[in-house]
């Protein structure tokens, strides 16, 4: 995937931390960013149930499809997203190292339960 190819980053847009970082990515890739698109996983629901990812999913890890068509989820879709801002590449080199990764997925995981519970979002 070149620098530039379009992607969709799906994201909770109810969570204001989401959108706090949707504005800091944006602010940071400057020119970089035109090719990535936000959408709001409420608005959707639809686009996503066709690629096979569940509302619940969809809330709990982002999702990034990419111009081919394919879904990345979670830690990945992060290390993706910091690849299209010069400052983060060796930011997303170090968090896709496996145990790294591993904890940080670990950890994120945890984080969006407690921020889902706490707003009455989580199901089981």
């Amino acid at each position: 995937m070149s620098d530039n190819a379009s992607i969709n980053v799906f994201y909770d847009a109810v969570c204001p931390g989401c959108r706090k970082d949707r504005r800091l990515f944006e602010r940071l890739a400057g020119k970089h960013g035109d090719g990535i698109n936000w959408c709001d996983v409420s608005e959707h629901q639809q686009q996503l149930h066709k690629k096979g990812v569940a509302p619940e999913a969809a809330l709990r890890s982002l999702h990034i499809e990419k111009d081919d068509g394919t879904i990345i989820e979670g830690i990945d879709a992060y290390r993706l997203l910091m690849m299209r801002i010069p400052w983060f590449m060796p930011i997303a080199w170090l968090i896709g190292l496996p145990g790294i990764k591993n904890a940080l997925r670990w950890y994120y995981d945890r984080w969006v339960e407690k921020r889902l519970k706490r707003e009455g979002r989580w199901s089981e």
